[in-house]
């Protein structure tokens, strides 16, 4: 669908799980320098071993100016390497489970950095709104409240993209499972 609308090149890094039109391994990306106009990495970076090189590489390869919309589980306040062996839903391994610590990494690979989330959630790492109960779902919320001021400024760094009422219609919720790194390579 998005090709109706732009020149769109899908990836994959195994191809075994998902279509994609190249194969590509963002730890050495085979494409020319400041080429990419917007990079689209929905849950792919905790499957990456070697988080700094990659996003080295895709500021390599965006245009200045470009855009990188970065996703992933945020399961809890602070990076670590699961325990246990970990995959979603593919062949490849989760070598990473991030935290809101993320924010500085993508930051010292030379991006602009805003985190964009709900309007609820915004207010809640704010203290503006009452804390979040964990719904069960592997989410350590608790962690992710408390972890947040460590690693972001809440003023600075989130952007509320959707109020209440299109979080309902969107399904964004809960809200703590909806965060988006939008990085910016300086012009």
């Amino acid at each position: 669908m998005m090709r109706r609308h732009f020149d769109y090149t899908a990836s994959d890094f195994d191809l075994s799980a998902h279509e994609g039109d190249i194969q590509l391994d963002l730890q050495s990306i085979d494409l020319p320098t400041n080429s990419v106009d917007v990079l689209l990495t929905p849950h792919v970076l905790e499957h990456v071993p070697d988080t700094t090189r990659a996003l080295k590489e895709i500021h390599r390869v965006l245009k200045p100016g470009g855009w990188m919309f970065l996703q992933i589980p945020l399961c809890q306040g602070t990076t670590s390497v699961p325990l246990t062996p970990e995959f979603h839903a593919d062949n490849t391994p989760v070598y990473f489970r991030f935290g809101w610590d993320l924010t500085d990494q993508v930051r010292n690979a030379g991006f602009e950095v805003d985190v964009l989330v709900t309007e609820q959630w915004r207010d809640v790492l704010r203290g503006d709104h009452p804390r979040l109960a964990s719904n069960g779902d592997g989410f350590a919320v608790e962690d992710l409240m408390d972890s947040a001021t460590t690693w972001i400024d809440a003023t600075r760094d989130l952007v509320s993209v959707a109020d209440q009422n299109l979080s309902l219609v969107m399904g964004f919720l809960p809200a703590y499972h909806f965060v988006v790194w939008r990085c910016r390579k300086a012009v």
